[in-house]
């Protein structure tokens, strides 16, 4: 492996369809499908790249850490993970989608959430839940969960959850209504700070390359 081999995360799913138009524009093609293969290492045409893929959440920690030397991760996760020994040069201006608060169909959020009430809050995303109701003066109980939040208000687990909202589709289906957006998502660049200073001439290239090719996104 070469002292200037450079490893990229990235997390499966949009994140990683959307980053391949980037990738292409600085001349680099992934040779597998993570969809069709179960290899975690994943080779490109270019033998000092390769792409290394792992949850959305793991995408900083691995950077901060440089068991990868850059990485996409989504705004909310890099919310989440306090961005500590993260450069973030770049936002790509893709897989975009909102955090937002939720409801079942009927619940008076308005009246909830006023100064000095106190809701029970189901989310994956707790430190940007906790930022939020803070910033209002609103009292909640965090309840963390990792899948199928539209199930906790109809169940009674919870009052309101906050998620991500792409098209609203998922919260119609289960009879529940986006009451408020806390904020937009887009997807940035990440690089880690050393490799940043000791690989700058083997990232420079692709770092520019990703910010012309996201332009006006």
């Amino acid at each position: 492996m070469s002292s200037q081999q450079l490893t990229l995360a990235l997390s499966k799913g949009r994140i990683f369809e959307e980053t391949l138009p980037l990738l292409e524009a600085a001349g680099i093609h992934v040779t597998e499908d993570p969809e069709k293969s179960r290899k975690l290492i994943l080779a490109t045409n270019d033998p000092d790249v390769r792409v290394i893929i792992v949850r959305a959440s793991d995408v900083p920690t691995y950077v901060q850490y440089g068991a990868a030397d850059f990485g996409v991760a989504g705004k909310d996760v890099l919310f989440e993970h306090g961005g500590a020994g993260l450069y973030q040069p770049i936002d790509l201006g893709i897989a975009k989608c909102r955090m937002s608060v939720a409801v079942s169909v009927g619940f008076d959020y308005a009246n909830a959430v006023r100064q000095g009430a106190r809701l029970r809050v189901a989310t994956k995303y707790t430190e940007t839940a906790r930022q939020h109701f803070a910033s209002k003066g609103v009292h909640i109980d965090l309840i963390k969960l990792y899948g199928s939040m539209e199930l906790a208000p109809l169940v009674g687990l919870s009052d309101v959850i906050v998620d991500l909202v792409s098209t609203g589709n998922t919260l119609r289906a289960n009879n529940l209504v986006e009451v408020e957006e806390i904020m937009d998502i887009s997807s940035r660049l990440v690089v880690n700070q050393a490799a940043l200073k000791l690989k700058r001439e083997r990232l420079q290239p692709i770092l520019q390359a990703f910010e012309r090719a996201s332009e006006g996104k």
